[in-house]
């Protein structure tokens, strides 16, 4: 392959020890309910205040590897006149992009989704590598519940992450492949155990059959947790137990790293969770995160759309992006 050594180099970079992603890639639909939480207006220019105010937060880069940035903010600038890859650059922190288009309904399976966005795709990357990115993002989302996921779904949501990769690849830059089985639903840890690997198996036996390099991807899971209205909790050592167990079962060893999605968990739920996991010894990828609310969330609050909040709003975030950064290390 034309960019191996190019991919594995970034990769590595990626799940550096004591770093991880920062997901901003939120689309407008959703930073609109971000930003309406603090009667904020998602206009342009406010999407656009409250990313500069997070990516040039001083020292960012001691915990920060890389930021996943949507398509609206990759063609910003920061109040320095830079354009944002540009800005998180000269920062020494990787510039990456969310290709996707969103999940939508899956047809003639109520309930269930497939992500879209395949189209066009090699063109877009290749405007993407001109402006700086150097890794990419696709989520694909496995849902359970009565009858689901159906091998029908996770076969949909599996080819379009492979084929993604692919691309991704070809194009230079390091693809995040992102099956996130979701929190919602009353399904127990074993439930969520058993969906997560069969997805995962599903992925990497297709993946290694379109001949993606697995040292040149990221896996972004979700962690092995009972659904958010299941009755009986798993504990954090349990939840880190069968994450492990399932990993060890189906992700191979050549993957540089994986890096969790928080999937709706409180900033301190993330990290505990996260710390747990990384005091498992002995595994053979890295263990990080891409965390977006858990990162933002305080942050955000902090801030209120208020100038005279900037500062505080940044010593907010860095301070719990140090706090994350610790438990990546299982401190």
């Amino acid at each position: 392959m034309q960019y191996k050594d190019k991919l594995i180099e970034t990769a590595k970079k990626m799940v550096a020890k004591s770093k991880g992603i920062l997901a901003a890639d939120e689309s407008t639909g959703t930073i609109t309910k971000r930003l309406d939480s603090i009667e904020v207006p998602s206009t342009e220019e406010n999407r656009r205040k409250y990313r500069d105010l997070l990516l040039s937060t001083p020292e960012m880069e001691k915990y920060i590897s890389g930021v996943i940035l949507f398509d609206e903010t990759m063609r910003q600038k920061s109040d320095s006149g830079e354009l944002f890859p540009e800005l998180l650059l000269n920062k020494g922190v990787i510039p990456g992009i969310k290709v996707d288009k969103g999940a939508k309904n899956l047809p003639n399976f109520p309930g269930e989704k497939m992500t879209e966005g395949l189209d066009g795709l090699r063109e877009r990357f290749a405007e993407y590598v001109e402006m700086g990115a150097g890794f990419s993002k696709w989520r694909s989302v496995i849902v359970i519940g009565d009858g689901m996921p159906t091998e029908e779904s996770i076969d949909a949501n599996v080819d379009g992450l492979v084929r993604y990769a692919a691309l991704s690849q070809e194009a230079g830059i390091v693809p995040i492949v992102e099956p996130e089985v979701l929190m919602d639903g009353r399904h127990s840890l074993e439930e969520c155990k058993e969906v997560t690997s069969r997805t995962l198996k599903k992925l990497f036996a297709e993946l290694k059959r379109y001949r993606v390099e697995f040292e040149g991807l990221i896996l972004k899971p979700n962690m092995i947790v009972p659904g958010k209205d299941f009755t009986d909790q798993d504990s954090v050592d349990e939840v880190a137990k069968a994450t492990v167990e399932c990993f060890r079962e189906n992700v191979p060893s050549e993957v540089p790293g994986c890096v969790f999605l928080s999937g709706g968990l409180s900033p301190d739920e993330a990290c505990v969770r996260l710390k747990a996991i990384n005091q498992v010894s002995d595994l053979p990828w890295e263990l990080s995160f891409s965390f977006g609310r858990a990162l933002q969330a305080e942050a955000l609050q902090a801030w209120g759309g208020k100038t005279e909040n900037s500062q505080l709003m940044q010593e907010v975030f860095i301070k719990r992006a140090e706090k994350t950064s610790l438990a990546r290390d299982g401190k």
